[in-house]
């Protein structure tokens, strides 16, 4: 009897264990500061959401909704992956999608999986039918009480059958026809890091890694997409000269089904003068 009683907690612990790693969801908040910033933009909060993947998180996305709109964003930035190429649901992403374009401005740029399910048209035309701008290696102008940064997207670089990552990254910054204003870019791939710098992006949003999949603590991620195993980067914000990368760990799952000591999350950026 006692074997049986110990083999049922370890049971309800092991799927205690395994729905909050997949099913709370984290905000983790950083400051992203820089003098380029123009001074109206202080203070300015941005969430990222990142690799869906079309999980859920309460009815109708009701858990997830809840910590976006606790958040008060001036601007939403969906960061690719919003679908899942392996168990495409459009309509299960536009509920969350519906529900975010009454609380703010959002902006979306493919990922791997939206180029993958082969329906990009099907996608971004009813993403745009909802009020979100798709940057698609485009830039639009943010004005703020007469200050303006400018915001840029690229697509994912699955798209190109001929060019290497690294090169059509480049090639979709040179389309996206950057100024010198203030930038912020969204951009699935993370690993593509030293481009970014190279082209001297401001601050750049990424998701891609799942923030490792399975995290080791004191050790970081197993494996992420572009990177292999044990990968350099995960989640954090990153630095480097003048630009700046925030990557997300995201919020579903994809080839792997289950996250192991890494929750699902949304990232709050506020943006600072230096």
């Amino acid at each position: 009897m006692k074997k049986l009683i110990l083999l049922l907690a370890l049971v309800i612990f092991a799927c205690g264990f395994v729905w909050v790693n997949n099913k709370w969801v984290q905000t983790t908040e950083y400051t992203v500061a820089s003098d380029k910033l123009p001074e109206a933009f202080e203070g300015t909060k941005i969430v990222q959401i990142s690799d869906l993947h079309n999980a859920t998180f309460g009815k109708n996305q009701s858990f997830l909704i809840k910590k976006v709109k606790a958040a008060k964003p001036d601007a939403i930035f969906l960061t690719g992956d919003l679908v899942d190429s392996n168990r495409y649901d459009l309509q299960e992403s536009l509920t969350l999608v519906e529900a975010l374009v009454k609380m703010s401005t959002v902006y979306f740029v493919i990922g791997n999986h939206e180029v993958a399910t082969n329906e990009i048209s099907q996608i971004t035309e009813a993403l745009e039918k909802r009020g979100v701008i798709v940057l698609m290696n485009e830039t639009i102008e943010w004005e703020q009480d007469g200050d303006v940064i400018q915001i840029a997207g690229l697509n994912d670089p699955l798209l190109s059958n001929t060019l290497l990552e690294e090169d059509y990254i480049r090639q979709a910054i040179e389309e996206a026809e950057l100024t010198d204003a203030f930038t912020l870019m969204l951009s699935h791939r993370p690993e593509v890091f030293n481009v970014y710098v190279e082209d001297a992006i401001d601050v750049v949003f990424s998701g891609h890694a799942h923030g490792g999949q399975i995290r080791i603590p004191g050790i970081g991620g197993v494996l992420a997409p572009g990177q292999g195993w044990f990968p350099e980067m995960t989640k954090g914000v990153f630095k480097k000269q003048g630009t700046q990368l925030v990557l997300s760990r995201g919020l579903g799952n994809s080839g792997f089904p289950l996250r192991v000591f890494n929750l699902p999350e949304i990232v709050v950026v506020t943006l600072e003068k230096e």
